[in-house]
């Protein structure tokens, strides 16, 4: 059962799962650097918001990236892991399966808006048994009717089920750079180029090509938020210029990375007084 430090609010050591409330929201401290929770599950649903750093929750069907002021979405019952990097300081939010309001099924990367930020945090300082019928049971409502409305994000990287195509992903993950056509892959796999090509777009719905910008795409993010450069995240990722790049990251996501990470930054951080361990509020 995933468990939270939690000495600002009274209690030692407490079972997110057991607390009597359809919704809970937590403030998790700030964390410098690179770390990493392995795969774990918990009944209530679970979003995972950043106001600083990149985190990506990774489940058996794929990989889901959040940028700043964005927000992951996990379903409750489902293994994931989570990794973070950079300056990482975010929030978490718990939900009952029953607590419902036609949020998504499935795991999904959200954009935040102002007044979602605002209930979230808002909502953050809230005592573990609030009252549910008062005024932070009509924030708590509030916060659910906004997340249902909230836009979902394509920052989502499908893995295949096939055991070869793993291969392809696998190695190209490891190498994004690699520039090596479908040919030469289906040679290292032992596929043709036409069924590695069909198979992998009908288990994973895009192409292999779409699906290798998706990474660049979500690399850059990665990269960029640490400070690197968009000549030198195009150089890593296989780029021979920075405007090829930036032409490609455009196209994906309908604006160059430099206004994409500012928009996505364009809030202003609000100061956490005490908070919660981020590794294990995020379990």
């Amino acid at each position: 059962m995933p468990i939270i430090q939690c000495e600002t609010i009274g209690c030692k050591r407490t079972a997110i799962d057991d607390i009597d409330r359809p919704v809970i929201a937590l403030g998790a401290s700030r964390v410098d650097g690179v770390w990493e929770l392995e795969m774990h599950q918990h009944r209530k649903a679970q979003l995972i918001y950043t106001l600083q750093g990149i985190i990506s929750c990774e489940l058996e069907q794929g990989v889901w990236v959040v940028p700043p002021q964005c927000a992951v979405w996990i379903p409750g019952g489902l293994m994931h892991s989570a990794r973070g990097t950079g300056v990482n300081q975010c929030y978490c939010l718990f939900v009952e399966p029953e607590a419902g309001r036609n949020l998504p099924t499935t795991c999904c990367t959200l954009s935040v808006s102002p007044l979602l930020r605002e209930l979230l945090l808002h909502a953050a300082h809230f005592p573990l048994l609030y009252d549910e019928q008062g005024a932070e049971g009509n924030v708590i409502n509030t916060l659910l009717d906004q997340l249902s409305v909230a836009h979902v994000e394509d920052l989502y990287l499908p893995l295949p089920r096939d055991n070869r195509l793993r291969q392809l992903t696998d190695g190209m993950l490891q190498d994004p750079a690699d520039k090596s056509t479908l040919a030469e892959w289906a040679g290292r796999i032992g596929m043709s180029e036409r069924s590695l090509s069909r198979t992998f777009a009908h288990q994973v719905g895009i192409s292999v090509h779409r699906w290798r910008k998706q990474l660049h795409v979500i690399l850059a993010l990665q990269k960029l938020s640490k400070g690197t450069s968009v000549q030198a995240v195009a150089l890593d990722l296989g780029y021979e210029s920075a405007s090829s790049f930036v032409t490609m990251f455009r196209k994906a996501q309908g604006k160059p990375p430099a206004r994409y990470l500012s928009d996505c930054a364009n809030c202003q951080e609000s100061p956490m007084q005490g908070g919660f361990s981020l590794s294990e509020s995020m379990s």
